[in-house]
């Protein structure tokens, strides 16, 4: 399995054709952008993909997201807890800092819903926003594989003991 930098469905196409992995690991890809997994099929079935919904298709999962939270934990701490997801919904949105700052000082499921409804629903996420990082980053780490893959993929015989040492993945 490939893991990490898969932040829209081309980069799952590339690292599949890069490495002849069988399948790829969505990891911080995905906060924010719980569509995501809906292009990586499509992609994979060989339609073209890499593109996100307006604000209002945002806002629609947002409200969901937050209701499912409050239904869970309770409308204290499912409210709290939305907090930290409105960064990563908005990431690359020109909805302005104000929008972001008023959203996380919200302190009821009504009052958040109320504000997520003064966003304006036809704004578009900016083509050079789509691919942006979202959670930690500590820049990119290159992709390394035990000694030898590189030499026949095709190759069954197992690598050596401890080949895996190198590579973590994490």
């Amino acid at each position: 399995l490939g893991n990490g930098d898969i932040w829209v469905a081309s980069d799952a196409i590339r690292m599949v054709d890069e490495t002849g992995c069988d399948g790829v690991v969505v990891g911080r890809g995905c906060l924010g952008r719980p569509w995501l997994f809906g292009d990586l099929a499509a992609a994979f079935e060989g339609e073209a993909v890499d593109s996100a919904p307006p604000v209002g298709e945002v806002v629609h999962t947002m409200r969901d997201h937050a209701r499912r939270l409050v239904e869970w934990h309770g409308e204290t701490v499912g409210v709290r807890d939305m907090r930290k997801h409105v960064g990563w919904y908005l990431q690359g949105y020109p909805v302005g800092p104000a929008a972001r700052r008023r959203l996380v000082e919200a302190d009821s499921l009504e009052a958040f819903e109320a504000r997520l409804d003064e966003l304006d629903p036809t704004i578009e996420l900016p083509a050079d926003a789509l691919g942006l990082p979202r959670g930690h980053q500590h820049g990119p780490k290159p992709v390394t594989v035990p000694d030898g893959f590189w030499s026949d993929r095709d190759d069954p015989t197992p690598l050596g003991r401890g080949a895996d040492v190198v590579v973590s993945g994490g």
